[in-house]
């Protein structure tokens, strides 16, 4: 049992005391009507540091960022996978969740129990509490728990953590982070129109607005006034913009083509686009490590490291054919609401969260080939 200081479910009451997701959109709306500048990033830059993280230490979290309309929580969902079966320390933040909060932020891919988030959680609700300019001056629901999440991946010290954005992507809460390795953009569609735009473009725009200098980028085949978009913000930020090749086209250590849990041309993709987050990102890292080893050397005095780090090979960016840790991260990942069939004794249930016409359109597919 949880002492009364980090009792969970008081957590909860004071969580849900913050101002809703609903009325947070509402004023940003509202802002832009009267075209006001929206302080999203300057806010969460604010509130991390009453919490005592600094942009400096913030800096120091590996994060894979993904943004996109539709498949954002699944991809994110195997590629948390895929790097946990290569061995790494991971930490995940996806919204919204389905039954509890805590379900938003995972560690090591199991959600955190009940403890360990009130724990966290009373540690930043009180520093926030306690440097309130005004009464009132705490964040919103979303912000809260975007800066909780980054608070207890630091603390928890994980090799890599893997954010989904919440609405859009420049202006996003989550979007706070100054250095990221590795981004990630699924597929594009309209939604949240009255904040992003009313055309594709621009809801491109907004989502690309997660892209920094020298990351990866990472995006599946979208139509091709939106790619024109990923490409110009790309180009401007000087950034790379890789386009993941189709599910088919991978080759598997063992010889055999892996069936992944669902089996649907949306998921595939969504698969397809985690494998290259997660290559990318522990290419990147081994990059690192191997640059680091070098200038030691170089700082040592030892000429061949010297000699060596001008002989530093390009790794493609692409990569096709799969490990085994890769294929066990694909095949084990489960992501429940989302193409979830439950069967019981006298029904079937089928679970998913389409929420654009595009995504209503695969799930009615998916529902009609389950019950053929």
């Amino acid at each position: 049992m949880s002492s009364s200081k980090f009792n969970y479910e008081e957590a909860v009451k004071k969580l849900n005391l913050l101002q809703s997701n609903k009325s947070t959109i509402e004023q940003i709306r509202r802002d832009i009507k009267l075209g006001q500048k929206c302080t999203n990033i300057e806010d969460m830059e604010n509130y991390l540091a009453r919490t005592g993280v600094s942009l400096s230490a913030l800096d120091k979290l590996s994060v894979i960022h993904v943004a996109g309309t539709k498949g954002k929580g699944s991809t994110s969902a195997m590629c948390e996978s895929v790097l946990r079966q290569h061995g790494y320390r991971t930490g995940f933040y996806s919204s919204p969740h389905l039954v509890e909060v805590r379900e938003r932020i995972r560690l090591d891919g199991r959600i955190v129990n009940k403890d360990t988030f009130a724990k966290h959680f009373h540690e930043v609700y009180d520093r926030l509490y306690a440097t309130q300019s005004y009464e009132g001056d705490m964040p919103k629901y979303f912000a809260f728990l975007t800066v909780l999440a980054y608070n207890m991946f630091l603390k928890e010290k994980v090799d890599v953590a893997i954010v989904e954005v919440g609405i859009g992507g420049i202006v996003d809460y989550t979007n706070v982070l100054r250095k990221v390795p590795v981004v990630g953009i699924t597929a594009l569609g309209l939604d949240h129109t009255s904040i992003l735009g009313n055309t594709l473009p621009e809801i491109a725009e907004a989502k690309a607005g997660i892209m920094k200098r020298c990351c990866e980028a990472y995006t599946v085949h979208q139509p091709p006034d939106a790619m024109e978009v990923l490409q110009r913000v790309a180009k401007k930020v000087q950034c790379s913009l890789n386009v993941v090749p189709e599910y088919k086209s991978y080759t598997f250590q063992n010889g055999l083509k892996l069936q992944l849990p669902v089996d649907i041309d949306a998921y595939r993709m969504n698969a397809s686009l985690a494998v290259q987050l997660a290559h990318a990102w522990m290419r990147k890292k081994l990059q690192s490590q191997i640059n680091n080893l070098k200038q030691t050397n170089i700082t040592n005095g030892n000429v061949e490291g010297r000699e060596s780090k001008q002989n530093i090979g390009v790794v493609e960016n692409i990569v096709t054919k799969l490990p085994n840790e890769t294929i066990l991260g694909l095949s084990s990942c489960r992501w429940p609401g989302r193409y979830q069939i439950v069967k019981t004794e006298y029904s079937t249930f089928y679970l998913d969260g389409a929420h654009t016409k595009e995504s209503m359109e695969i799930c009615v597919k998916w529902f009609k080939d389950n019950n053929r």
